[in-house]
């Protein structure tokens, strides 16, 4: 789903945009991204052109939309936006980081990072790293401003980064071990607009060895 789609409260749009998404994940199964066209996903979803356009601008966006929503899907097993911690969360977001990257390469998931698409998935799935830290922050009472929301652009894409440098690594850790070396990367860029209480605890954890 594009980010905002996350948020859409009406059950006849979400439901639409499911019925979209559902319907360029059946047909990447047969053929590959560049065969399929708008009206090939609008027949498949039972919907015609129009309607297609109310909710995405191209069949790009509706790509976008669904890496986004099954990386969001991940995010909300871990209730990660439920959770006011920024290291806890933190470590929550990374870890479903380097689970997407496995579920990807699976083939769970309508893009398996093809290099024609790998720019897409990669901003796709920075878009909702940045999201769910934006939200952590208004949560822990952090200012909105163009300092917080610098320092969640670096972060997300810091954290994707990682992931996608461990995932693709030949002799790579097992996920359990990466994600606390991610985060001793990634927490003083998090702990450089956080709270002055959030900072002060922060501060207290002991250094990640290598």
């Amino acid at each position: 789903m594009p980010i905002s789609d996350c948020e859409v409260r009406d059950p006849r749009i979400r439901r639409t945009r499911q019925l979209l998404q559902g319907a360029l994940r059946d047909l990447m199964h047969t053929r590959s991204f560049e065969e399929i066209s708008v009206q090939d996903i609008a027949e498949a979803a039972t919907v015609n052109r129009a309607t297609f356009y109310d909710h995405y601008t191209d069949k790009f966006g509706l790509l976008a939309a669904l890496i986004a929503g099954g990386f969001h899907g991940l995010l909300r097993e871990r209730n990660v936006e439920h959770n006011p911690d920024s290291p806890a969360a933190a470590s929550a977001i990374i870890l479903a980081a380097c689970d997407y990257q496995i579920l990807m390469h699976q083939g769970k998931e309508a893009c398996k990072g093809e290099s024609p698409f790998e720019p897409l998935v990669d901003s796709a799935i920075t878009g909702a790293i940045r999201q769910v830290l934006s939200r952590n922050k208004q949560n822990l009472g952090v200012v909105h401003s163009a300092q917080s929301e610098m320092v969640s652009a670096a972060a997300s894409s810091a954290i994707h980064a990682a992931a996608k440098e461990w995932f693709n690594s030949p002799n790579r850790l097992p996920v359990q071990e990466i994600v606390p070396k991610i985060l001793a990367l990634v927490l003083p860029m998090l702990q450089f607009s956080a709270t002055p209480e959030d900072a002060a605890e922060s501060a207290s954890l002991e250094p990640i060895a290598n």
